[in-house]
């Protein structure tokens, strides 16, 4: 059974078809990466497996159980993790606190949260962040990272509730070429450890065939094509869709 199968699914917006019949899967411990052209309704897929979005039609299946619809709340309950494209810390907090944070939210206590964060599952924290290189930074406050940090801490922070899927958006966006391959390089044995599924977003196409298992390609709202990154390379409709693109460059290079 695939720890995620997307059936079909669809979304327009008004009379814009943003996304149309896309289907695709996911295994365990697996890196799938959903890329096109801007406007190809990357983010919109993306919205309706992590719940901000409910398809017009089709199904999200999370190991086999129907997800279709329901509230991001509900989706993360059931072990869903997810980045964004602009890092979620709090600036203020240390590195250490903005896990515990998140292992609080995890717990069911986020409402109660203060001034208990510093106290809350401290070696539970500190685990995490030594899982993405950053235990020896946990007294920073947040403001003072390198942005790259700052991600790998969100990172820890998705981890805290323990997902088995990952949906992470644009993880690279506005970072240095050797930040991003490195987070993605961090990100993919986490996965494999872990036996997580991950499904991200990326326009660097040096992360996309450097570090994805599989790619899925999307073009006006369509699933173009699918397949490992030297099939994506090699499909002469993937070179026209992204005709001057970095996709054409990185294959010719």
């Amino acid at each position: 059974m695939s720890l995620l199968q997307i059936e079909g699914i669809s979304k327009a917006f008004g009379g814009v078809q943003a996304v149309q019949n896309v289907s695709f899967r996911l295994q365990a411990g697996e890196l799938l990466a959903l890329i096109g052209p801007n406007g190809a309704g990357k983010s919109t897929t993306f919205n309706m497996v992590g719940g901000q979005l409910a398809p017009d039609r089709g199904r999200v299946l999370l190991a086999g159980r129907d997800i279709t619809g329901l509230p991001p709340r509900a989706i993360w309950r059931l072990g869903v993790g997810r980045t964004f494209q602009i890092a979620q810390t709090f600036a203020s907090l240390t590195v250490a606190e903005n896990v515990q944070m998140a292992l609080l939210s995890a717990d069911r206590r986020i409402f109660s949260w203060w001034p208990r964060a510093a106290g809350h599952r401290r070696a539970d924290a500190l685990a995490l962040l030594e899982q993405v290189d950053m235990q020896a930074q946990a007294g920073r406050p947040c403001s003072e990272l390198a942005y790259g940090d700052v991600k790998r801490v969100e990172l820890a922070m998705a981890l805290a509730h323990d997902p088995r899927l990952l949906l992470m958006d644009e993880p690279t966006a506005g970072m240095a070429p050797g930040e991003r391959v490195a987070l993605m390089q961090l990100a993919r044995r986490i996965a494999q450890e872990r036996r997580m599924g991950m499904l991200f977003t990326e326009h660097s196409m040096d992360v996309v065939f450097g570090q994805a298992d599989r790619v899925a390609v999307l073009v006006r709202g369509q699933l173009l094509a699918q397949g490992t990154p030297q099939k994506i390379r090699d499909d002469a409709r993937v070179q026209q869709a992204y005709l001057g693109t970095g996709l054409v460059r990185e294959r010719t290079a």
